[in-house]
């Protein structure tokens, strides 16, 4: 048996291994990971799962994003935000308006590329106190080197393919037959007032009525932190709330 010191690929392994990410590292919330029969995840895929059910339950950090590529995306039945601004606006949009946010169950069925899992998650909007439960299958995408590289958020196992197009217009009379032009004309105004008088008269949920402003709308009035500091501020002002 050798007892001279570790060779350099020992040393280079035990310092990427104590370099690599952790629930604590991140400040992940939800380490208790559900799996179906069967399946057995790496340190590391329970790392992504984890830091992908805290953002979906309202979670966001930068930290949390530093788990995925700058050029990654994010994908649901009615949005695709592709780059760094985009995906981060859609996931730090959700505590601005839903709370709280609540993970009803969930169980990674899959531990291969994509990671796959069932999810139920249970969303209120703030002032109406109106609730959504989503059902939906989030899949996982990881790149060759362990960072996310899209994440998929199919509502009843399902994704559709090809965009949905808007028909823009200003006249409130339309809005429940096109709950997305209020939507737009809320973010425009920049009003309080606008978004929750849309919420109240469209035939759409708020839920839905926030995923389909597009990847370009979304990050106008989206506050996104530049800092550690600024995030760690907006991340105590949520849970004040």
């Amino acid at each position: 048996m050798s007892t001279g010191p570790p060779s350099g690929t020992a040393q280079a392994q035990a310092s990427a291994d104590a370099n690599a990410p952790s629930f604590s590292s991140i400040g992940i919330k939800r380490t208790n990971i559900e799996t179906a029969p069967g399946v057995s995840l790496s340190d590391h895929q329970k790392v992504l799962v984890g830091s992908v059910l805290d953002l979906f339950e309202g979670n966001p950090t930068l930290k949390h994003f530093s788990l995925w590529n700058k050029d990654a995306t994010f994908a649901d039945n009615i949005t695709v935000a592709a780059g760094y601004p985009k995906y981060t606006a859609q996931f730090y949009g959700l505590p601005a308006l839903f709370k709280p946010i609540q993970l009803q169950s969930h169980q990674v069925k899959s531990a291969g590329n994509p990671i796959e899992m069932d999810m139920s998650n249970k969303y209120v909007v703030k002032g109406i106190k109106q609730e959504k439960v989503m059902n939906s299958v989030v899949r996982i995408h990881v790149g060759p080197d362990g960072k996310i590289e899209k994440v998929e958020d199919r509502w009843n196992g399902e994704l559709p393919s090809g965009a949905i197009s808007d028909v823009s217009t200003l006249n409130p009379r339309n809005w429940t037959l096109n709950p997305f032009a209020a939507a737009r004309w809320a973010v425009r105004t920049g009003s309080d007032v606008a978004w929750w008088t849309f919420c109240t008269f469209s035939w759409w949920s708020p839920f839905l009525a926030f995923r389909k402003l597009n990847a370009v709308t979304v990050p106008a009035f989206v506050k996104v932190p530049k800092t550690e500091e600024e995030d760690m501020k907006m991340k105590a002002e949520r849970e004040k709330e």
